[in-house]
């Protein structure tokens, strides 16, 4: 099983060492430029693989999985998941159910937390499920939240995946607080409450419930949180709108959420576009939009106070290739589910593209924190 996770590492490396731009969708390669392609990137594999320097056997396995793959790389940069009505809770009543993404990510579906000296020192040193735990910690500082000023708190925890942050955040701010997650997916709502159950935190509730039309009255939290849910938003003034409006006054808001650049300035190019459609279309968003556009939408509803806004790319950028290696590394989750093999390559293929697009800056990572104006 080492060897079969060696050979795919080995033979997954070269082929995303090769220029995304150079394999356009299949609807725009012909046959014979696609044969050339091939042929051009055949001597660059079996340098590759020489360098590695590999069993012949290890060798053998990965040139010949890095050069037939390339047409499978075409195949996959068409988008598999397109965002549509029902699709967002579709997608994550299928994660939840096969349970590939709890065994590797754990309780918490977001990216984790990487410290300038974690980083020099190899972000694979650090516990990956500890990443996510310290990024709750310093979204919590960032929203000036904590058990001495919040005990009692009634929080919103808005698109809460399996619940593992609104159980934190319900142990964290003790008995007396109470905490609500909202989803679109009844298996996540199954599934945190199960957890809630088996961890004994009967302050954290669970419900599938719309973001964009929620049934909570005016001013009923005193502190609003949304982690990586804006993403899968079609309305984002909408969303935005909602929280602030169910948030009390004087109340705490704190978000994250992936952001594409500001294009205002410096418009996209046909690479962004294209990039940025992929990213749209292979894990069901509908779009992205900046960490300014974000900004300019919480002050237009006039409810709020200066927000703070941050990019967080440097501190969480590890986290997309770290969930690739710990695959690699127990290979358990996913290798007795051959049916699930093609999702979980498609998985790792968008882990990497995500990872590219971060580091060009392309894509940012948002961050907000604001409190509600009292009345």
């Amino acid at each position: 099983m080492l060897s079969l996770s060696r050979s795919f590492i080995l033979a997954t490396t070269i082929l995303a060492s090769f220029n995304v731009d150079a394999f356009s969708p299949l609807t725009s390669t012909t046959k014979s430029s696609f044969t050339q392609l091939q042929g051009a990137k055949t001597d660059a594999v079996v340098g590759a693989v020489k360098a590695a320097g590999v069993g012949p056997v290890t060798a053998g396995v990965a040139a010949a999985a890095a050069v037939g793959t390339i047409g499978v790389k075409a195949i996959l940069d068409r988008p598999s998941r397109t965002y549509e009505d029902g699709s967002v809770g579709r997608e994550y009543d299928a994660w939840t159910q096969d349970g590939i993404l709890e065994y590797y990510w754990g309780e918490h579906i977001h990216l984790g937390y990487y410290t300038k000296e974690e980083m020099e020192a190899g972000y694979k040193k650090k516990n990956f499920i500890e990443a996510k735990y310290d990024f709750i910690d310093e979204m919590m500082k960032l929203g000036g939240i904590s058990p001495h000023l919040d005990a009692g708190a009634k929080v919103l925890d808005v698109g809460c995946g399996v619940g593992g942050t609104s159980r934190y955040l319900a142990k964290a701010l003790g008995p007396k607080a109470d905490v609500t997650g909202i989803t679109l997916s009844p298996n996540q709502v199954k599934r945190a409450t199960e957890l809630a159950k088996e961890q004994d935190v009967p302050n954290a509730k669970f419900t599938v419930m719309n973001a964009l039309e929620m049934d909570f009255p005016d001013n009923s939290f005193d502190i609003v949180w949304a982690c990586e849910s804006g993403e899968h938003m079609p309305d984002k003034e909408a969303y935005i709108n909602e929280m602030m409006r169910v948030l009390k006054p004087g109340g705490k808001y704190v978000m994250a959420t992936w952001c594409q650049r500001d294009d205002r300035d410096k418009p996209f190019t046909e690479k962004d576009e294209r990039d940025l459609n992929y990213l749209y279309e292979e894990w069901t968003h509908p779009y992205f939009i900046s960490i300014e556009k974000y900004a300019e939408l919480i002050d237009a509803t006039g409810l709020m106070n200066k927000v703070t806004t941050a990019d967080w790319k440097e501190e969480t950028i590890a986290s997309w290739r770290h969930s690739v290696w710990v695959g690699v590394y127990d290979p358990r989750g996913f290798i007795f589910k051959p049916h699930k093999y093609l999702k979980c390559l498609r998985d790792g293929y968008c882990l990497e593209r995500m990872h590219r697009a971060f580091d060009r800056g392309l894509m940012e990572y948002g961050m907000f924190a604001a409190t509600k104006k009292e009345a």
